[in-house]
């Protein structure tokens, strides 16, 4: 449990020493920020040897997480495909972004008419109304 949600203090320390393994274990399988701490802390150590791990973070559900895997990617670059992969996802997340604000304006703009006199709960009251006004046989 300790390795999988380690606190700031002993994310420093792992820093401190170098314990890549430690912080690559703690990316992979940590809480959201635990990961986003470890992403953080590889970019410190700067060992090329967990730019696999880190590319497998980009891909995370938290951005926050993303972001820091991102940010530590570009110090670690070792290519030119690298940095082209980090804008190409950099760029997807804002289409993603501008998608979102397009599709809640266009929501926003409807207008929902719905008139009293048409429901159906309105015609069935009306329809007992009337017969309650001829006579009972």
């Amino acid at each position: 449990m300790k390795l999988s949600q380690p606190s700031e203090k002993v994310i420093n320390y792992w820093i401190g020493t170098n314990s890549v393994n430690k912080l690559e274990y703690a990316l992979i399988h940590g809480n959201y920020k635990t990961r986003q701490l470890a992403a953080e802390a590889l970019e410190f150590v700067g060992q090329p040897s967990s730019i696999p791990v880190l590319l497998i973070a980009i891909d995370d559900k938290i951005k926050n997480v993303s972001i820091a895997a991102l940010n530590t990617l570009e110090q670690l670059q070792n290519s030119d495909e690298l940095i082209k992969s980090i804008v190409r996802k950099r760029f997807d997340w804002l289409k993603i972004l501008r998608e979102k604000e397009e599709k809640q304006n266009n929501t926003k703009t409807k207008k929902y008419n719905i008139y009293r006199w048409e429901r159906a709960s309105k015609k069935s009251f009306e329809m007992v109304k009337e017969r309650l006004k001829l006579p009972i046989r």
